[in-house]
Order: structure tokens, then C-alpha cells, then sequence
């Protein structure tokens, strides 16, 4: 049942990035090489794009099928919408969502980028090595900022240890940070995101003519007449 709710998340977002994408982002490219790293980025970010949707539609789907159970509490055919399907949806989408934030997007961004080392034979394998050197290089970047900061903030065994355990420390603060960036982002976005959307609506739609004074229109025309015949 997650595989085949991930597979059509996946569909669906296939087709909405290939929708808002040019189609010569990835196809039309004269290099093979290059048109396999944007074949290989585009699954990527399709992969994230549809963990992204999973988490967002995840609690959505946790309340639908706790009141499709409380309604139908003897149905043979909704015992699949029980507590251990939405524990492990919870736990995947943790797991992808981490992966995604920490391996995927970064090296799709750095694979793209990639033209392989100095001297060495161009190709796929070329670009994938230097891209995972270069990500391995940002991950010991960032540890090492850590480090730092947990040196400067405190400095005892505790704050060590933490960073020992990625699994259950780490990476979780890592997802709690950049989530909190993610609402912070939204609620600054929001609003102008709004304003803009009445304004292009008011300039779109047609004002009704129910409250137009007609007199005050042709006294404007009379006038214009008037001038134009003033011209000539």
C-alpha cells in the first residue's frame, strides 16, 4: 500500500515538473551525457518533490482514516486503514525526508554542476565521483560548524555525545530547523503572495455596470465630442 501511494505521488509529480519545466531542460540537449545528468536530476527532484507531498498530505490523511474507521468500525474492506500503515507512513516519510534534505537534493545540485576532476575520463562515473567528493566535503563542513557551535554554546559531555547520535539527535534537529525556516519563509511570502493575487484578480475581472452613473458618462462623451470637434 506505501508503494503504490508513493508511485502515484511520483506520477503526479513527474508530470507537474515537466509541466512548469521547458521541455529543452532535459530532452533536447545535443550532449548525451549531459541529457542523462538532467534525466538523472529530474528523477531526483521528482523523488523529493513527491516526498515533500507525502509529508504535506500525511496528516490530512491520518484524520480521514481515523473517521473512515470510526464510521465503518466493522467494514471487512477498510481494516487496511489501521494505526500500523499510518505509523509506517510516518516513518518513511521521516526517513525520505531526511534523506532528500541531507543526500538528494544536494547532490542533484552538484551533479548538475559536476564536469568531472582535471585529467580524469570524461563520463557519468566521472561526474558521480566528483560529486560525491564534493558532497562528502559540505558534510564534514557543516559537522565541523556544529562542532564549533556546540563548543561555543556548551562545552560538556552531554553536547558531545548528542552529536555522536545523528540518528536520533542529529538529523532531527536538522529536519526541526529547516522546517521552522520553511514556515518563517511561508508567513513572510504569504501575505505579499495574497496582495499580489487580488491586485492581478481586480485587473482581470469586469467591473459590473449596475453603479455607473450614465449621466456623468454622457457628459464625458459630450465633452470629448466637443473637443474633437473643437480639433477639426
Amino acid at each position: 500500500i506505501c508503494a503504490l501511494l508513493f508511485a502515484s505521488l511520483y506520477i503526479l509529480c513527474h508530470f507537474i515538473i515537466t509541466h512548469f519545466k521547458k521541455h529543452t531542460d532535459f530532452t533536447a540537449v545535443h550532449d548525451d551525457e549531459d541529457a542523462a545528468v538532467n534525466r538523472i536530476a529530474l528523477w531526483l527532484c521528482t523523488f523529493t518533490l513527491a516526498v515533500a507531498l507525502g509529508a504535506v498530505l500525511l496528516l490530512p490523511f491520518s484524520i480521514i482514516s481515523n473517521e473512515v474507521l470510526l464510521s465503518f468500525p466493522q467494514n471487512y474492506y477498510i481494516q487496511w486503514l489501521n494505526g500500523s500503515l499510518i505509523h509506517g507512513l510516518w516513518n518513511l516519510v521521516f526517513l525520505f525526508s531526511n534523506m532528500s534534505l541531507v543526500f538528494l537534493m544536494p547532490f542533484a545540485y552538484f551533479f548538475t554542476e559536476s564536469e568531472g576532476f582535471a585529467g580524469s575520463k570524461k563520463g557519468i562515473m566521472a561526474r558521480v565521483y566528483e560529486t560525491s567528493v564534493v558532497l562528502l566535503l559540505l558534510t564534514l563542513l557543516v559537522l565541523g560548524m556544529v562542532w564549533v557551535a556546540s563548543a561555543i554554546v556548551g562545552n560538556d559531555a552531554a553536547s558531545r555525545q548528542s552529536l555522536y547520535d545523528l540518528w536520533e539527535y542529529y538529523l532531527p534537529y536538522l529536519y526541526s530547523c529547516i522546517s521552522l525556516f520553511g514556515v518563517l519563509l511561508l508567513l513572510l511570502c504569504t501575505p505579499f503572495g495574497l496582495s499580489t493575487m487580488f491586485t492581478v484578480t481586480g485587473k482581470l475581472l469586469v467591473k459590473p455596470r449596475l453603479l455607473e452613473d450614465l449621466d456623468e458618462q454622457l457628459s464625458c462623451t459630450r465633452f470629448e465630442e466637443a473637443a474633437v470637434s473643437h480639433r477639426i
